[in-house]
């Protein structure tokens, strides 16, 4: 079996209690690799979702029968889009260990694979009932972004709308469960009731979760500058003034003033995808 390095740094420990307690079931030295896969896994899953992609797989050969394993190698294969090799491993996770909490991305795996439909029969399953708190609000999302992909855009907006939207107490799910909302509106034309959204959920997003500062100030016509093509160009326009004169300065300016504004468009871009059509 291929082996993936593992930092000297990275000891297993570092993996919560409950996962530790399953492993316990695996010889020590076993239950330690496993260990420091898993670790690589949560390490990289955001930054480099390929790379955990490849230590989940590791983690699944060594140990298929751990339920925390098979919810691993789901997660990175949700984080690559392979959606029907995530749901295959999220089912067998469940299967073992008869936890409901992954009902939400696994019907968010469903509107993954072109199936909306089934993502809101899912959300109209008695198994929503006994999610907690923060599980009903995943679920919304998902099926507010079905709806979307069914083209029933006023059918999502209705979704989200909530006594979790309306709170206006902050909880791990309020930033995106706002910016979910306004990007509805928004598609749906409702422009000055988007930029509130956006606005609160600017308010609520402590830990940049989302995009919703530069969608806001893009519907407010504000332009960025890249600080670092910035400081090029000004090197440039030094070096072009030392040898040509003033003429060739003002021509750098005019450069630099062009290339301003087009740094937000990506991150925009990518959070449409994934917190509002696959938010969950």
């Amino acid at each position: 079996m291929k082996r993936l390095p593992i930092p000297e740094d990275v000891t297993g420990e570092e993996i919560d209690k409950d996962v530790r307690q399953e492993l316990q079931s695996l010889p020590k030295t076993l239950a330690d690799d496993v260990a420091k896969n898993l670790v690589m896994v949560a390490k990289l899953i955001d930054e480099d979702p390929e790379g955990a992609y490849g230590y989940s797989r590791v983690a699944l050969r060594l140990a298929s029968r751990v339920a925390a394993v098979r919810e691993a190698a789901g997660f990175a294969a949700y984080a690559n889009q392979k959606y029907s090799e995530a749901l295959a491993e999220f089912r067998a996770a469940r299967r073992m260990t008869g936890n409901i909490d992954l009902w939400p991305v696994m019907a968010d795996c469903e509107r993954g694979l072109g199936r909306p439909e089934k993502a809101l029969d899912m959300a109209g399953a008695p198994e929503v009932h006994k999610l907690d708190k923060a599980g009903q609000v995943e679920m919304r999302l998902v099926a507010a972004g079905a709806r979307r992909d069914m083209g029933q855009l006023d059918a999502a907006i209705v979704t989200l709308q909530s006594p979790e939207l309306a709170s206006n107490s902050v909880q791990p799910w309020t930033a995106r469960l706002r910016y979910a909302y306004a990007d509805a509106l928004l598609a749906a034309g409702r422009e000055g009731e988007a930029r509130e959204w956006f606005a609160k959920a600017v308010e609520a997003d402590k830990d940049g979760s989302t995009d919703a500062s530069d969608r806001l100030a893009e519907m407010d016509g504000v332009e960025f500058v890249d600080a670092l093509d910035e400081n090029e160009n000004e090197n440039e326009n030094e070096n072009e003034g030392d040898g040509d004169g003033d003429g060739d300065v003002k021509s750098g300016r005019d450069e630099q003033k062009d290339g301003l504004g087009d740094g937000r468009g990506a991150s925009a871009a990518s959070a449409e995808d994934s917190s509002e059509d696959r938010d969950s």
